[in-house]
């Protein structure tokens, strides 16, 4: 592997392959480049051999392990962890072997994080990514708490608050008066993570219908097609209406298996950074001023917020021709 103070590096390698070709003696090309004759001879050697694909660094794992534990006791500790969900505490007296040897086994198949496994089968989670954005656009819709005016209790206080709950709904006679619910519908692209959002008042078919008509033409704006959509099975998007406004802008509807949040697990994540960094970000006076809050995040989480899945970078960053445009 290369070091800051390595005498060859790819580029160097390519170097010293030009001049040994060119007919000059190997050992003055390596007298010239500071290096032995041997790890000359060894470059020249490979590139033969391989190409230029021999002048990059191999790997340093050796090729055989022979005190590697068998392959029987590696699907016995795989069994224990997706069956019992057992750590390695506790599979390794069973099977007899130390903890850290069965920390190793997870690790190798990807069960070492319980996370990572689908709790009802055990099943590792398949984390997928659609190749281009717009093949893909997940749609989910989030339930919020409207604020009354002046502020719920997480900002003023429980008596304060439910003053101000009392004040802006109509009083009833045989219970607590309600404020209602906002309904934020939400559109993310499968391979860039390119979001929108809207803060609307009910999830019925015809408000899900206008919202991706308007989600649609941001991701046009932004020079991304969409080719299908996946949603969950509420009652809005099993509707023939949302069908057929997508089938109008020739999109293919997906819905997800029943009982299955995890396919449509891209929007389900975003819907918690949405509460995380908006909705419950700071407190609101009321439903008004968080509502106007959501713009400005939309655009953080597009053009600025780093994201673990894009390598560090924003959403905006991949998305095809216009990257530059909205950094």
């Amino acid at each position: 592997m290369s070091h800051r103070n390595a005498r060859l590096t790819v580029h160097g390698r390519r170097i010293l392959v030009e001049r040994v070709l060119s007919g000059r003696p190997v050992a003055h090309v390596a007298a010239e480049m500071g290096i032995s004759r041997p790890t000359a001879h060894k470059w020249v050697r490979r590139w033969r051999t391989e190409g230029d694909a021999g002048l990059h660094d191999r790997s340093s794992r050796p090729r055989t392990t022979p005190h590697r534990t068998p392959s029987a006791v590696e699907a016995r500790v795989c069994r224990l962890r997706s069956g019992r969900k057992l750590g390695p505490a506790r599979i390794g007296p069973i099977l007899g072997l130390h903890a850290s040897t069965v920390h190793r086994i997870l690790v190798r198949h990807g069960l070492n994080r319980l996370a990572w496994l689908d709790r009802p089968t055990g099943e590792p989670i398949r984390r997928y990514e659609r190749a281009r954005a717009g093949e893909l656009v997940h749609v989910d819709i989030k339930e919020l708490g409207n604020i009354p005016d002046g502020g719920g209790w997480r900002t003023v206080g429980r008596a304060a608050g439910d003053r101000n709950r009392q004040s802006t709904t109509t009083e009833r006679k045989s219970c607590t008066p309600a404020i209602g619910y906002s309904y934020i519908h939400s559109a993310v692209d499968d391979h860039s993570r390119l979001a929108y959002s809207e803060v609307l008042t009910d999830e019925r078919k015809e408000t899900a219908a206008g919202f991706w008509q308007r989600a649609n033409a941001f991701f046009a704006a932004h020079g991304i097609t969409v080719e299908r959509v996946l949603t969950d099975n509420g009652s809005c998007y099993k509707s023939r209406l949302f069908t057929q406004t997508l089938a109008t802008a020739g999109i293919t509807h997906k819905k997800i298996r029943p009982y299955r949040p995890q396919t449509n697990g891209k929007v389900e994540r975003f819907n918690r950074t949405l509460l995380d960094e908006w909705a419950y970000l700071r407190p609101y006076t009321s439903n008004t001023e968080r509502t106007a809050a959501l713009a400005d995040f939309l655009h953080t989480y597009n053009h600025h917020r780093c994201h673990t899945a894009l390598g560090g970078q924003p959403p905006i960053s991949r998305v095809n021709n216009v990257a530059g445009q909205y950094s």
